[in-house]
């Protein structure tokens, strides 16, 4: 429990790739003409291979084909005309074909630059698609699922706010939500896990890690309990207690305050929730050191009272930890504003 350890822790072919044999225009079948493969509407894998062919044929082939003119072209794509007059001969020399032929003062398209306008078209598209992504969201069309891993704490606080915010703003979104891990694991970087909340922050480069917010430490206690009306650090040191830890640590760092004091406490169980530890609470004169906002809803749950902890100690950091991959990612980068946003209504009503 991370929160709670700081207290003890398209391919050119278009229609169907390699079409089959077929002659090239002035060049016999059979082995006369080498038995080249050709793509689909002519597009030879023996030229494709010599010429390195790359998208910006495919942009200049579009812009011929939709403006009918090398000039056209050149205007429409901001180059100059021999530009697109030299990537025109490049173009000829992988179909096979002439594309544009000159009919008086104009130029006029071959059948096959006919036949082939609307894949070309559509292959320019669908790279610019890949190539520039779009970077609006539609929330109202995003189906996904986002899974976070969190302490119980993090999970009765801010789960419930998350849930009914992202279900408001994006109904299609599923939210899977993971208890820790006694070990660090490697799901965050393999993507089984888009978030984790708690209180550690990464130490490698290829994770990314926000503080959202501070949560003051607290003791909790059953009500009736003999330090119910106040509590100092040598009653503090003076009753049992029940440490909060993933890993099962049983010091924590209010253990070297107590011990520059004189002082030592007894601890007869560490567990790895907070829900766990406020049970025992419940059942003894057990105390309880844990976060005081993220805390309250399982506080509150099991009828306990808090006092602040009896001595100076910095307030717990709220991390939000994800891989490096997501960092463009807008449905992730919406999830994350998302989580900050449930944390500062959380606390703001606290």
């Amino acid at each position: 429990m991370q929160a709670f350890e700081q207290l003890g822790e398209a391919g050119l072919a278009g229609r169907g790739g390699v079409a089959g044999q077929h002659p090239r225009p002035g060049v016999p079948d059979g082995s006369g003409g080498g038995g080249e493969q050709v793509l689909a509407h002519g597009f030879s894998c023996g030229c494709l291979a010599g010429v390195q062919l790359d998208l910006n044929l495919l942009t200049v082939l579009d812009a011929l084909l939709e403006e009918g003119s090398v000039m056209g072209a050149a205007e429409r794509l901001h180059l100059s005309s021999p530009a697109v007059s030299r990537t025109l001969g490049r173009l000829r020399a992988v179909t096979g074909d002439d594309i544009l032929v000159r009919t008086g003062h104009t130029m006029a398209p071959t059948p096959y630059a006919v036949a082939v306008r609307e894949d070309v078209h559509r292959l320019v598209r669908q790279a610019r698609a890949v190539l520039q992504p779009a970077r609006e969201l539609n929330l109202g069309e995003l189906d996904r699922t986002f899974t976070i891993q969190c302490h119980d704490a993090l999970a009765a606080s801010v789960v419930p706010v998350l849930a009914g915010r992202l279900q408001e703003r994006a109904p299609g979104v599923r939210l899977r939500v993971l208890a820790e891990h006694s070990a660090d694991t490697d799901d965050l970087r393999h993507g089984r896990v888009d978030v984790e909340l708690g209180g550690a922050r990464p130490q490698l480069p290829e994770f990314r890690s926000a503080v959202l917010g501070h949560d003051p430490l607290v003791v909790a206690m059953r009500r009736g309990h003999p330090a119910a009306e106040g509590l100092d650090l040598r009653e503090f040191a003076a009753h049992p207690h029940v440490l909060v830890s993933r890993r099962g640590r049983l010091t924590a760092p209010i253990d070297d305050v107590l011990a520059e004091e004189g002082l030592r406490r007894r601890v007869i169980a560490s567990v790895a929730t907070l829900a766990t530890a406020l049970q025992l609470a419940v059942r003894s004169d057990a105390l309880v050191s844990c976060t005081a906002v993220l805390g309250r809803p399982l506080i509150d749950a099991f009828g306990l009272i808090t006092h602040p902890l009896p001595a100076e100690s910095p307030a717990a950091e709220i991390c939000c930890t994800w891989h490096q991959r997501y960092d463009s990612d807008p449905a992730h980068a919406w999830l994350r504003d998302q989580v900050r946003a449930a944390l500062e209504e959380i606390t703001a009503g606290r």
